[in-house]
C-alpha cells in the first residue's frame, strides 16, 4: 500500500497539472481573445473605408440578433448558429459591393433622397413578410453624431421561418407596408419577386412615404407630399402594379383625397381623386383590378396633429370609386356616426372585411367588425358571443382574410387579443391572448401535407409590441363542436425578437 507521502505526492503532482491545465488554457483564450480582437479591427479598419457610419457596436449587435433566436429553440442551436455566421458573412460582402452615399434629385411633386438617414442590416434569404418596428435595440439604430437624431423606428424583412432578413433604420415612425404586385407584364419584361417595391407609409399624418427594395430593405426613393398635403399612413397598387393611391389630407379644407403617383416613373404624383369624405385612412383594390374602395374614418384632424377635432359631429364613411377617372360608384355609411371605418380587407369574392375604431362613450357597445359586398344596402356584422364586442375595447387595429379558407382575423392592442371568424357562419371561432398585437397577415406554411390531425397547416401571423410574431393555426375539427374546450380551437406557436413591432404586417 502506498505511503501518507506517497498520496501527499500524488495530490501535488494532480494538483500541479490541474494548475498547467488551466494555465494553458487561460493562455489559449487570451490568445483567441486577442487574436479575434485583432481580426476584427483590421476588418473593421477595411470595413470604415467603405462605410464611415460603420461602428463596432455592429458586431456585437449582429452576434446578439443572431444568438438570441438560437437561444429561444434550443434544439436548433447549433443549425442556426451556423445559419447566422453565414448570413454575418455574406451582410459584410454585400456592405462592400454597396458603400454607403447621399443622392439627391428633385421632381415636380417629389424628393427623392438617399442618405445617412436609413441603414440596413441584409441577410441573403427571401422573405415573406415586411413589418414595420416602433422600437429597434438602441445598437441596432442608426446613431448621428448629434444625438438628438437617434431613432430606433424601422422596417423589417422576415422569411418563412419567421427570422429578420434585412432591417433598415427610418427617420420617423411608420404605418402601413405595402408590396407591390407581380403583373404578367413585369413577368414578360423579367422582373421576379426580388425586385418588387416595398412602400413604407409614414404614421398619420406624416409628408413623406420610402420606397424599398424587397429583396434588401435598401431605400431607393423617400417621395415628398405635395403642398397643402399630407399622407394618411395607407396606400395601395392597381394589380398591374403600375400605380400607387395614397390617401391624402387637403390641409386647408380637410377634405380627404386620393393621390396617384407613377410606380414606373419614379413614383412622380400624376393626378388627384376626391374620397368623398373626411380622414381617409385605409384603401384597398377591388379584385375587378377598376374599383378602389376606401375607409373614409371621418375624423378631422390638423395639419402635423393627431388631434380629432369633430368627434361629434364625425362622418364615416365606405366608398367604393373609378380608379380611372375617381368617379363615385357607391357609398355606405355605419349604424353610429362615430364608428370610424378604418382598416380593411378584400376577399377574392369582392366582399369587403372592415376593421371599426368606436370614438363614442365607452359604454356603448357597438359591432366593430363588418362586412360589405358591392350593391348590399348595409353593412352586416359579424357574430359577437353575446353581442360583447366589448372585449376588443372599442378598437380594430388591423384585419386579415384567408380566402381560400374563408377566416378572418382580427386584432386589437387595447384589447391585447387576436381573434379568428369562420367567414361560412360569420362566428368567432376564438380569441387569443397576445398583449399589444396590431399586425396580422396570411400564413401559409411551407409543409406539402395540406392538413394533418385536423388541423390547417395555414392560418394568420400576428405582430406584436413585445416583439413577438405569433402564428395562429385553426383546429377545423374544435372549430365545428361547440363541445371542443375554446382554448383548443386555436393553436399559437410565437417566436420573439430583440425590438417592437409596429401597427401592420403585410405578406408577399
Amino acid at each position: 500500500m502506498p505511503t501518507t507521502n506517497a498520496k501527499m505526492a500524488d495530490k501535488q503532482q494532480d494538483k500541479q497539472s490541474h494548475y498547467e491545465l488551466v494555465a494553458t488554457s487561460a493562455l489559449t483564450a487570451l490568445c483567441s481573445v486577442i487574436g479575434s480582437a485583432a481580426l476584427v479591427g483590421m476588418h473593421h479598419r477595411y470595413r470604415k473605408q467603405y462605410q464611415p457610419n460603420a461602428s463596432l457596436r455592429d458586431y456585437v449587435t449582429g452576434i446578439r440578433s443572431q444568438l438570441q433566436p438560437s437561444m429561444s429553440a434550443p434544439k436548433r442551436q447549433v443549425s442556426q448558429l451556423r445559419y447566422a455566421c453565414q448570413q454575418a458573412a455574406f451582410a459584410w460582402q454585400e456592405a462592400y459591393r454597396s458603400p454607403t452615399g447621399a443622392e439627391h434629385f428633385t421632381h415636380n411633386n417629389s424628393v427623392t433622397e438617399f442618405s445617412a438617414l436609413h441603414t440596413t442590416t441584409v441577410l441573403a434569404r427571401p422573405i415573406c413578410w415586411v413589418s414595420g418596428v416602433a422600437s429597434m435595440p438602441k445598437n441596432i439604430a442608426l446613431a448621428n453624431d448629434d444625438d438628438s437624431h437617434e431613432n430606433d423606428f424601422g422596417v423589417v424583412g422576415i422569411n418563412a421561418d419567421r427570422q429578420i432578413v434585412w432591417q433598415t433604420t427610418m427617420p420617423e415612425r411608420v404605418h402601413d407596408i405595402v408590396v407591390q404586385p407581380i403583373s404578367n407584364a413585369q413577368n414578360s419584361s423579367a422582373r421576379n419577386d426580388q425586385t418588387r417595391d416595398v412602400v413604407v407609409m409614414g404614421r398619420r399624418p406624416s409628408e413623406k412615404f420610402w420606397v424599398l427594395d424587397t429583396a434588401n430593405g435598401q431605400v431607393k426613393f423617400a417621395i415628398k407630399a405635395s403642398t397643402h398635403r399630407h399622407f394618411y399612413g395607407h396606400a395601395c397598387y392597381s394589380l398591374d402594379g403600375k400605380l400607387l393611391y395614397v390617401t391624402e389630407n387637403d390641409t386647408i379644407s380637410l377634405d380627404g383625397k386620393v393621390g396617384i403617383y407613377d410606380a414606373y416613373d419614379d413614383y412622380k404624383k400624376i393626378a388627384e381623386f376626391d374620397s368623398y369624405g373626411i380622414g381617409p385612412h385605409e384603401l384597398i383594390m377591388h379584385p375587378d383590378g377598376e374599383t378602389l374602395v376606401i375607409a373614409n374614418g371621418g375624423i378631422k384632424t390638423e395639419q402635423a396633429s393627431r388631434e380629432e377635432l369633430n368627434l361629434d359631429s364625425m362622418r364615416p364613411s365606405l366608398v367604393y370609386l373609378n380608379r380611372h377617372d375617381g368617379a363615385l360608384l357607391e357609398q355606405i355609411t355605419p349604424e353610429h356616426n362615430q364608428m370610424s371605418v378604418r382598416h380593411l380587407a378584400m376577399h377574392n369574392n369582392g366582399t369587403v372585411m372592415i376593421g371599426i375604431q368606436f370614438q363614442g362613450e365607452k359604454h356603448i357597445n357597438v359591432p366593430l367588425v363588418l362586412t360589405h359586398k358591392r350593391g348590399d344596402d348595409d353593412f352586416k356584422a359579424l357574430v359577437m358571443p353575446n353581442n360583447q364586442w366589448q372585449r376588443f375595447h372599442q378598437y380594430i387595429a388591423s384585419v386579415a382574410v384567408d380566402s381560400e379558407r374563408d377566416l378572418l382575423c382580427v386584432t386589437t392592442p387595447i384589447g391585447g387579443c387576436a381573434a379568428i371568424y369562420d367567414l361560412n357562419t360569420r362566428a368567432l371561432i376564438g380569441d387569443v391572448n397576445l398583449p399589444d398585437c396590431a399586425g396580422a397577415a396570411v400564413f401559409f406554411n411551407q409543409s406539402t401535407n395540406e392538413k394533418d390531425n385536423n388541423i390547417e397547416k395555414s392560418g394568420f401571423i400576428v405582430s406584436d409590441g413585445q416583439g413577438q410574431l405569433t402564428t395562429l393555426g385553426v383546429n377545423q375539427l374544435g372549430a365545428e363542436l361547440d363541445t371542443v374546450n375554446k382554448s383548443e380551437r386555436i393553436f399559437t406557436d410565437s417566436k420573439c425578437h430583440m425590438m417592437s413591432f409596429d401597427n401592420h404586417l403585410q405578406a408577399l
